[in-house]
């Protein structure tokens, strides 16, 4: 009888992205530890403001050892300076709830509706403008997408749906494949945009199944990314933006321009050239919307049309983002130009 050596016995399979999302660190002081910090017990304030920690391993493992200032681990640690009371500051940042157009759809811009397809997130970063978001009552999932598709069915000048949370990604591919069956009823709806912070910080969810029903939409696709720092790609990024690519999306980058992460304009060159080497095209710099306990991440304006004017000077204009802002009642995100110097 032959038997298999040691050498050719498989190994065993790796884990999906649902294992890894569930292996997800959510204790600070187990963060801490990880990133070899765990003698610093005075970083963390004496709870999570309301918003849990949350980070994928895979992300920790980017993060610089032994570095309480390293830009991705900044994102996501708790502070103490969350509980801080700042003028100007609110729960509803920028006018989700006065723009709900049904259960989990929010209409604010001509020609495009958002669906709150989830309210989960891989990474809970600590500036999200929905960290206060209700959830549980306007996810539009939870209502089978019938209201949400009811409106955008009956408003024939929506051409673009815009999936977004939480992150639409965390849904199963079945899920999302239940959703765009929905819309194939709906012949003025010609694109599908798809706002993930998945691939940057759990790439393994972009699977086999995930790309097969992607490249099988009949619709234009466009998969706007989130990444804030370089640092942020690595192999497996590039990677699943190949995937996304190959099954026919245009990918692109928006970021937050975030105090003490980067508000750097070498930082911000090395994000737009890091982005593009992985076939994703620098999209929007936003200026932070002022959710409650974000505060210090802020950003002046005047600095951040500063940095934007390094950039300009330093990177070709293809790679230059575009300075926004987001504001209740605007017919679209605003560039900070028009209304600072």
């Amino acid at each position: 009888m032959i038997t298999a050596s040691p050498t050719s016995r498989l190994s065993p399979p790796l884990p999906g992205w649902r294992e890894l999302w569930r292996d997800a660190i959510t204790d600070a002081g187990e963060l801490l530890a990880a990133v070899g910090l765990g003698h610093r017990s005075d970083l963390l304030p004496p709870d999570d403001a309301g918003f849990p920690l949350r980070v994928p391993r895979g992300f920790v493992a980017r993060m610089r050892h032994g570095d309480p200032s390293d830009p991705l681990l900044l994102q996501v640690l708790p502070r103490a300076a969350e509980h801080d009371v700042a003028e100007g500051f609110a729960i509803d940042a920028v006018g989700d709830m006065s723009a709900r157009a049904g259960h989990g759809l929010l209409h604010k811009y001509d020609g495009r509706a958002l669906l709150i397809a989830s309210g989960s997130c891989a990474v809970n970063c600590r500036y999200c403008f929905r960290r206060h978001f209700p959830y549980g009552e306007e996810i539009a999932a939870a209502a089978q997408w019938r209201e949400a598709l009811a409106h955008v069915r009956a408003d024939t000048s929506i051409r673009e749906l815009i999936l977004s949370g939480g992150d639409p990604l965390s849904l199963s591919t079945h899920k999302l494949q239940e959703l765009t069956r929905g819309l194939a009823d709906l012949p003025h709806v010609i694109r599908l945009r798809i706002h993930t912070r998945l691939p940057v910080v759990l790439p393994e969810r972009v699977d086999e199944a995930f790309t097969e029903w992607l490249a099988a939409l009949p619709l234009q696709k466009v998969v706007v990314l989130h990444a804030n720092h370089a640092n942020e790609f690595d192999d497996a990024v590039d990677a699943a933006c190949a995937r996304l690519r190959a099954a026919g999306a245009t990918l692109l980058n928006q970021s937050v321009l975030l105090r003490g992460i980067n508000d750097d304009a070498g930082a911000l060159v090395d994000l737009c050239e890091r982005s593009f080497a992985a076939g994703v095209l620098p999209y929007y710099l936003h200026q932070l919307d002022k959710v409650q306990g974000a505060a210090h991440f802020e950003v002046d304006d005047d600095r951040a049309l500063a940095l934007v004017d390094e950039l300009r000077a330093r990177l070709p204009g293809f790679l230059v983002p575009k300075l926004v802002r987001e504001l209740q009642g605007d017919a679209s995100k605003r560039p900070i130009a028009d209304f600072a110097r």
